[in-house]
């Protein structure tokens, strides 16, 4: 044989490839979202749907403009500007203004992804930086809540969400929308809380029912409220071996046992270590945010110190914090110490021994 035919292909370790690239484990992302996302909907009627459509449209956009003014190929093939457009969607309020929701999409993209280099290259969640500013920028258009399953939600359009922009939110509008549809069902008035709120901000705190909370019948963001729906979607996930179920589980772990401790030294004014599972955005921050691949440690350790972390931070700002949510903050923090973490937690080179310091 001609010696010029032989090639001779010199490559690093791990040689052999599994058939799953970044579109694919993302487009298995967007799959597993969109029965939360159809949950949402059937929940919070066509706002959800339009609050949702928004930020994708918008994360979607935000990346295509930035691959054509760096005059490069376009990465939407990719699926990541979806799954940070659904996510986003599905950690705002039903009602949220259109313009409001788009906002969040092009800021989260160009600031948190396109601005770091691109995929892969982020520190830090897209999603829930673009939520964050929306927090700090929009505080009363990102804490309006609505009720679930309010009878009209897929004939009539919360008042809030066609809101021009920079323009004083109608919440009197809202309040009588919800009391209209509440009108028909024989109910008088709701409170207007998430119950994260009601037990952080009533003079006696109130403990939502386990039940409720874990089959989504709360008001709260559009997609985090459905617990059960949430975990079969992560099992999805886990089963095709596309989210590290260790992150996902030493969140939980660490949240349920700081939770509990609290609990059991003062019953009737810290909840349940249940109720902190299942109430705000705990178990969708575990299982869609937090199990970011490009802001999550790599190491065997490092992820389970990572997952604890978050959760012991997300139950610290609940508790001792002015808002009466953590998961987002949590989750961001995690990212900023993932380095830290990795570095750490590296194992230890096999034949080498470690130096003990005399």
């Amino acid at each position: 044989m001609n010696s010029e035919n032989q090639i001779l292909r010199l490559s690093t370790s791990p040689h052999l490839k599994a058939n799953e690239d970044v579109p694919a484990i993302m487009f298995n992302v967007v799959m597993a979202l969109i029965p939360v996302a159809l949950f949402a909907i059937v929940s919070f009627g066509i706002s959800a749907f339009f609050v949702i459509a928004t930020s994708t449209v918008a994360c979607v956009l935000t990346e295509h403009l930035s691959c054509v003014i760096a005059k490069k190929t376009t990465s939407i093939r990719d699926w990541s500007a979806v799954v940070t457009g659904i996510i986003l969607g599905l950690t705002l309020p039903p009602g949220t203004p259109l313009w409001i929701a788009a906002l969040g999409g092009v800021f989260g993209v160009g600031m948190a992804k396109v601005l770091f280099g691109g995929i892969g290259c982020n520190c830090f969640n897209p999603a829930l930086v673009g939520r964050a500013f929306l927090q700090i920028a929009f505080p009363v258009a990102i804490t309006t809540w609505t009720p679930s399953m309010l009878p009209g939600r897929f004939t009539h359009l919360i008042p809030s969400t066609l809101t021009t922009p920079f323009m004083k939110m109608n919440l009197e509008g809202v309040n009588n929308y919800i009391d209209t549809a509440l009108a028909t069902t024989g109910v008088d008035g709701w409170s207007g809380a998430t119950p994260l709120s009601m037990w952080k901000f009533a003079d006696t705190p109130q403990f939502e029912s386990s039940v409720r909370l874990f089959t989504g019948m709360v008001p709260g963001s559009t997609g985090e409220t459905a617990s059960w729906l949430i975990i079969l979607c992560g099992l999805y996930l886990i089963w095709r071996k596309m989210m590290n179920w260790r992150i996902t589980a030493g969140m939980l772990l660490s949240a349920f046992l700081l939770s509990g401790a609290f609990w059991l030294t003062d019953r009737a004014a810290y909840p349940d270590p249940v109720f902190m599972l299942f109430s705000g955005g705990l178990i969708f921050g575990a299982t869609f945010m937090a199990t970011d691949m490009v802001a999550s440690p790599m190491t065997s350790a490092g992820v389970w110190v990572y997952g604890a972390f978050i959760g012991i931070v997300t139950v610290v700002i609940r508790i001792f914090g002015a808002l009466p949510e953590g998961v987002m903050f949590a989750i961001l923090l995690g990212n900023a110490v993932s380095p830290l973490i990795n570095q750490i937690t590296q194992p230890r080179v096999y034949g080498i021994t470690r130096k003990r310091k005399a």
